[in-house]
């Protein structure tokens, strides 16, 4: 069966107004707008706070609303019709996925603004960032999967938000605690990471490493979603 864009739009239009009739879910939005108007108004701004910001972006919008979307669906039991519809897995998941990617780059766009920071000549970074959002994206649609109403899936997205979210933070009490030395394997820890390479100049013999790891976490999400989506449609 091919690719339908009018069954891709017809699902993508749907969620778009969905979500702006549900104040609840669209509200999240404002955590990261928030941290970029206190960062904005310092001084001095490290790099560290604008890969902050940014992974903050993509854990808390790109995975919530994800995730809060298809939580909605299967409380409302509009899901199963949805998953039985002419519509193939690959409409549906890019259609859903469609209005969390411009939710979260819009954003993440305005929070970069507030704090004054250009992806001009950051090409790389922006990489970074697409394949970062993809992850948070499969990892929000494999929790809406599982989740059974949006008040649960809010609850699900907290340790997101802390350790994918807030794991730059974290890092700084790695020497302490040597458990959180694993976030240092976290896509925004490598997105720091990627920046600081960038900045120094570095070629694709050193920038492989953080994209590589970042790449796992994708697929490993990608296969997670996918699973579990023919699971529930079996089910």
């Amino acid at each position: 069966m091919t690719f339908s864009v009018k069954r891709f739009m017809a699902i993508f239009q749907k969620d778009l107004k969905d979500l702006y009739r549900n104040m609840y879910v669209s509200s999240t939005a404002l955590m990261p707008l928030v941290f970029a108007v206190i960062y904005g108004r310092m001084d001095n701004i490290t790099i560290e706070m604008y890969v902050f910001v940014i992974s903050i972006s993509l854990a808390l919008v790109g995975t919530f609303l994800q995730c809060a979307m298809i939580a909605e669906e299967k409380e409302k039991n509009t899901l199963r019709g949805l998953m039985l519809s002419p519509a193939t897995l690959t409409e549906i998941l890019s259609g859903k996925s469609a209005v969390t990617i411009v939710i979260t780059v819009i954003v993440t766009g305005v929070c970069m603004f507030l704090m004054n920071f250009s992806f001009t000549g950051r090409g790389v970074l922006i990489a970074g960032v697409i394949l970062s959002l993809i992850f948070f994206i499969a990892l929000g649609t494999w929790m809406g999967l599982i989740t059974r109403s949006v008040l649960e899936a809010s609850v699900y997205v907290l340790p997101v938000m802390f350790i994918f979210g807030m794991g730059n933070m974290f890092m700084a009490f790695a020497d302490q605690y040597t458990f959180l030395q694993v976030l240092e394997y976290t896509p925004g820890i490598q997105l720091e990471e990627i920046v600081k390479l960038e900045d120094a100049g570095a070629g694709f013999s050193q920038l492989w490493k953080p994209f590589a790891i970042i790449g796992a976490w994708v697929v490993a999400s990608l296969a997670l979603a996918a699973v579990t989506f023919k699971k529930r449609m079996m089910d």
